[in-house]
């Protein structure tokens, strides 16, 4: 590793962590709001226009740029070449990382929905929904520290 990289690498690790951090914490909420959504608001009416409001913000503001830096961050990682894709554990974590990638698309079509007042899905549904990105943490996680596999 080269100086720059020995330097850089331990603040870029800082920031693909932190915005993973606040990437999870918008995957876990959204569903939940969601899932009030469904379950507590007339179409149209105050409550509803306050839930697109925060569903909105959350997506826009915080997940998506949280996501798209985890990505940009975790692509640097990969480019010091502190990744040893002979082992199982990277391609495990990148597997569960597209997954959650999808999940946040997912996730976005499902706001659009409720933005044009056409969610079809039930509270339950969204609950459900809800479990998917704390189990892709479980694996990435496990993956990354415990490297198991």
């Amino acid at each position: 590793m080269t100086d720059f990289a020995a330097y850089a690498y331990p603040w870029i690790k800082t920031g693909h962590i932190l915005s993973f951090v606040a990437w999870m914490a918008g995957m876990f909420y959204l569903p939940r709001l969601f899932v009030y959504h469904a379950e507590r608001a007339q179409k149209g009416s105050e409550l509803d226009e306050t839930f697109k409001v925060m569903e909105l913000k959350l997506l826009k503001l915080i997940m998506t740029p949280a996501m798209i830096s985890t990505w940009i961050f975790g692509l640097l990682l990969i480019s010091l070449g502190v990744v040893d894709w002979s082992q199982p554990w990277p391609w495990i974590k990148a597997v569960a990382v597209l997954a959650m990638t999808g999940m946040h698309g997912w996730l976005s079509k499902r706001r659009k929905e409720f933005a044009a007042g056409t969610n079809s899905r039930s509270g339950r549904q969204y609950r459900i929904a809800n479990e998917v990105p704390t189990l892709l943490l479980l694996v990435i996680v496990v993956a990354v520290v415990v490297r198991p596999f």
